[in-house]
Formats: structure tokens, C-alpha cells, sequence
């Protein structure tokens, strides 16, 4: 048996393997804008979404983004050209603010990303923001081609660790989402073993904005063992308040039969 691939891409391509949409580029209808600070630094009606999970050697992302035409970039935000391996970057300043390599292109898009020659996307922190028409996105951009749904189960789902018992419910969420495990959520007074708040944060375009939580276990402490939305988006609201625990580090008992620990990027 070949060994886990360690890198997160790496981890990702192998999770979605070789399905057609994937890397996609296609024309998107929604308006896209890009700031640095307070100011604007892109506007278009004429982004391209980019969609490409893996390998570890692509450029800055890896995850969904936008592409904008040059045309759609206010003058003079980009400055200090930088020429990498196979592409380009610039430092964004606005406002008195500036964003060091925050902006890059493909020097020769490969195939089948030819459509993305010329065009010029963003990082997704350095103190840029994203607007989707008046709607502020995070982490990334979300892929049309991804499904997540959220129903309610009556399996009887046991969490263990080193055969202690975390968490059992017979009243789970079961979310659904593309290429990744199923994840578990369960009511806070179905878990059994003390929860910590962790200074972790984490966030997701599908779901919104995440608190994570360690576990008294014996007599230590587990880290960001589990993860909550207390504020999820309008989406998934059934997910607020629930607790996830992470199937890449638990044991899941799931109507008797034990699931194996599923190989993912957070693995």
C-alpha cells in the first residue's frame, strides 16, 4: 500500500480524483469586487471562476477563486511586478495600505486553463476582502459544483477516543458535502467529556465561521478536537450550536459499526 500523501493538495487531488470539472474555468455572472482596506481595488461583471483542488505545486491557492480581467483593476493599485515559476505577482497599495504579493497570474496557463491568460486574481487575507454582488465571502470562492446538505438522523452515533467515550446521540445532524467525509453534529448535551474553548478559528464559504474546542480526556487535554458554528450562514442553519467532533481524530460508532478514520486535508 502507497503511503497517505502528505501535503494538503496532494491529499485533496487524491480525494477527488480525476473528475471532469476539475481544474474548471468558467465564466461567472456574478459581480465580483475586490478591496484592500476601505478602498476598491478590482470590479468586474467579467470574472472568471477558478476552480482547482491539488497538487501541492499550483500557485498561491489552491481552493476556488476569481479571476479578473486587467481592465477591471483600479491603476495603480499594482505595483512591484515580481516574475516566479510560472507566474506573476504583485504587491496591492491602496489607501496608504499595501498587500506584498497579494495579487498574481499564471505566466502560461497549462491547459485546460488557457482561459485564464492575461487575468489576475487575489489573495484571500493580507487585508483584502471579497464581495460576491453586496454579500462579503471568506476563505474562498464558493464552487457551483459543490453540495452541502444537512439532515437530521436517528442513528445512535458514539464518539470514542482510546476507547473512551466522548459523545453518544441518537438525535445526529448528518452533513453531506462533496468529496469530504460525512460530519456528525451533535447537541452540546450529548457530549460527554468537558470541552474547552481553543483560540482556533476557522471558516468556510458553505457553512461560516468556526470555534473549535479541546477535551478533558483522562488526564490530559485532546486540541481542537471538535468544532462548533455558533453564527452559521443562512444556509445551514441547522447546524448552530452543534458540536462536530473531527472524524480524522475520533473513533465514530455509527449504529454499531465502527467507521474508519477518513484520510482529508485536516488529517
Amino acid at each position: 500500500m502507497s503511503a497517505p500523501p502528505s501535503d494538503m493538495g496532494e491529499r485533496l487531488a487524491a480525494l477527488v480524483g480525476n473528475r471532469p470539472w476539475w481544474p474548471l474555468v468558467e465564466p461567472s455572472p456574478r459581480w465580483i469586487r475586490v478591496r484592500l482596506g476601505d478602498e476598491l481595488v478590482a470590479d468586474t461583471r467579467s470574472a472568471l471562476l477558478y476552480v482547482q483542488y491539488g497538487p501541492a505545486d499550483l500557485p498561491p491557492t489552491f481552493l476556488p477563486t476569481y479571476f479578473v480581467p486587467p481592465d477591471d483593476i483600479v491603476p495603480g493599485t499594482l505595483v512591484d511586478f515580481h516574475a516566479q515559476a510560472g507566474r506573476t505577482s504583485w504587491t496591492v497599495q491602496a489607501g496608504g495600505r499595501r498587500a506584498e504579493g497579494a495579487a498574481w497570474a499564471f505566466a502560461e496557463p497549462p491547459a485546460p486553463l488557457e482561459a485564464l491568460a492575461g487575468m489576475i486574481t487575489f489573495s484571500w487575507g493580507d487585508g483584502l476582502t471579497w464581495f460576491e454582488e453586496d454579500e462579503q465571502l471568506f476563505a474562498h470562492a464558493r464552487d457551483p459544483h459543490k453540495r452541502v446538505d444537512v439532515v437530521p438522523s436517528s442513528r445512535h452515533v458514539r464518539v470514542e477516543l482510546d476507547g473512551e467515550l466522548l459523545a453518544e446521540s441518537r438525535r445526529p445532524l448528518l452533513l453531506f458535502e462533496t468529496t469530504l467525509p460525512t460530519r456528525f453534529y451533535l447537541p452540546p448535551d450529548d457530549v460527554r467529556v468537558e470541552l474547552l474553548p481553543s483560540e482556533r478559528r476557522s471558516s468556510c464559504p458553505y457553512k461560516g465561521h468556526a470555534s473549535w474546542w479541546s477535551a478533558r480526556v483522562g488526564d490530559g487535554v485532546v486540541e481542537d478536537i471538535a468544532w462548533s458554528y455558533p453564527s452559521p450562514v443562512p444556509e445551514n442553519p441547522r447546524i448552530a450550536g452543534l458540536i462536530c467532533f473531527r472524524n480524522e481524530r475520533v473513533d465514530l460508532v455509527v449504529d454499531g459499526e465502527r467507521l474508519g478514520r477518513p484520510l482529508t486535508p485536516w488529517s
